[in-house]
């Protein structure tokens, strides 16, 4: 565990708040957790920069490590909804699994496109959905405005996964292709247990809860099974990569309840 102090970046950034005092508790919890989990995944990001550039695509990696310095971003801004509240923008980080290189990958371009595969395509699509439907229901103002700077770089990050499997995948074999799908059984449980664990079926807040962007866990939960069976496994399929069949093995005993 390692001290995560974003104090004095996210003064800077403070939002006004509609005062719902009822409400505050919760949503100090809610933001600091997406401040550790935003400012967590630009090492996710720099990792798989690291990766494609070894794979010879230097292109590619220069582009998310821009993705690692919005993430950082993103912490402060959450870090700033926290100090909004009442709140102080600071929190005990997990250090987190160690950063996976799947040399058991036929090739070095294979293994970065199995992380970009569950990083972009699977978890940023994810993101996409859930903060674009949190942020159509919340009403304007500064903090609907600080949400949609951290949406515009999440559908960034989604494109690059679908736009760059769109330009890579006419140059994979079959062998390959087999391969990515038997990992995203893998990838599709990670997801599952990832976002149900943020997405509580008990998260049941009042109406005006809306106001600072808290979200009832059951409906959430559907969203995202919602996104992944329409969205993600369809996109994968139209690419040759066998998305379906690991969906179903991936929740063969998961449910969205």
């Amino acid at each position: 565990m390692a001290t995560l102090d974003l104090r004095l970046q996210a003064r800077s950034h403070v939002p006004a708040l509609a005062d719902l005092p009822h409400l505050r508790e919760a949503a100090i919890a809610t933001w600091r957790g997406r401040m550790i989990n935003e400012h967590s995944s630009a090492r996710v990001f720099e990792g798989l920069a690291t990766q494609l550039a070894d794979a010879g695509a230097e292109d590619l990696a220069h582009e998310v490590r821009g993705f690692a310095d919005e993430e950082r971003r993103h912490g402060v801004l959450c870090g700033a909804v926290v100090e909004a509240l009442g709140g102080e923008a600071v929190a005990e980080s997990p250090d987190g699994e160690p950063y996976p290189r799947h040399e058991d990958a036929g090739s070095p371009l294979e293994a970065a496109l199995r992380n970009m595969l569950s990083i972009c395509c699977l978890s940023e699509t994810v993101a996409v959905s859930l903060i674009g439907a949190e942020r159509l229901e919340m009403p304007e103002g500064e903090l609907r405005d600080l949400l949609t700077r951290i949406y515009a770089d999440e559908v960034g990050h989604s494109r690059f996964g679908w736009r760059t499997l769109a330009r890579l995948a006419p140059t994979l074999d079959a062998g390959t292709k087999e391969r990515l799908g038997d990992y995203l059984v893998v990838a599709f449980a990670h997801l599952v247990e990832h976002e149900l664990g943020h997405l509580p079926v008990a998260s049941r807040p009042p109406p005006e809860g809306v106001a600072y962007g808290l979200c009832n866990g059951a409906e959430a939960r559907t969203l995202f099974f919602e996104t992944v069976e329409r969205v993600i496994v369809p996109g994968l399929e139209v690419h040759g990569i066998p998305a379906r069949r690991a969906w179903i093995r991936a929740t063969s005993s998961a449910s969205p309840s």
